[in-house]
């Protein structure tokens, strides 16, 4: 894959994250998830990586524009006819690419299969998602679904986590984090208060986030 594709592929967990901030208020998860796509595909194509940003920093705010523009254009994400042809056949070849690899293809992948560029097969596969619903057919075992929601305690027992982590980093990774993410410095900044190069600070902070994240989630 392209380093385009993968940061498309890669990022596809801040959407939910984005998204899940608009659950409950009156339109489909799947609608936010699909708007939320199109803003990281234009957060990807516009992002000036020697600004010295934190790409999730850029990324945030323009999928969150195009979750908040959902709501503004009355709350429905319009899926043309071409679109939704296109979903089905992505549906097919994912399905004949996983029983043939194993594993579903990424959007690269799946993109070189459909002769597409990878937002548009991106947004195929935002366009195939079904929306979950809340009142399940008693006939097929339902009865009310109950969707969790997360609860202030577990906002505060992540925040709380993360301190912890971040109270184990050595110093200097501490002080990475600190210019980076408390203090908005750009990684030119950072790197001019501890005496390194922004390409060390960009690659030493690839490392912290993806340890803390390991630690978090493992």
């Amino acid at each position: 894959m392209s380093s385009r594709e993968e940061r498309i592929s890669e990022n596809l967990g801040l959407v939910h994250s984005c998204a899940r901030r608009f659950k409950g208020r009156g339109i489909e998860y799947d609608d936010l998830f699909q708007a939320g796509c199109v803003g990281l595909v234009k957060a990807v194509d516009h992002f000036e990586e020697e600004r010295g940003l934190c790409f999730s920093t850029y990324a945030v705010p323009v999928i969150l524009g195009e979750i908040r523009r959902l709501f503004r254009d009355g709350g429905t994400v319009k899926v043309g006819r071409t679109l939704k042809e296109l979903s089905l056949k992505a549906s097919r070849e994912t399905a004949n690419f996983t029983e043939r690899e194993g594993r579903p293809p990424s959007v690269g992948e799946l993109a070189d299969i459909l002769q597409v560029e990878p937002e548009l097969a991106a947004q195929a596969i935002c366009a195939g998602q079904q929306p979950l619903s809340l009142t399940a057919d008693p006939e097929e075992g339902g009865g009310q679904v109950d969707v969790r929601v997360e609860g202030e305690e577990e906002n505060i027992a992540e925040l709380l986590s993360l301190k912890e982590a971040v109270r184990n980093l050595e110093a200097r990774d501490r002080s990475i984090i600190y210019f980076r993410y408390i203090k908005s410095r750009t990684q030119t900044e950072t790197a001019s208060e501890l005496g390194m190069t922004q390409v060390q600070v960009s690659r030493r902070e690839k490392v912290i986030l993806r340890n803390l994240r390991e630690q978090l989630t493992g």
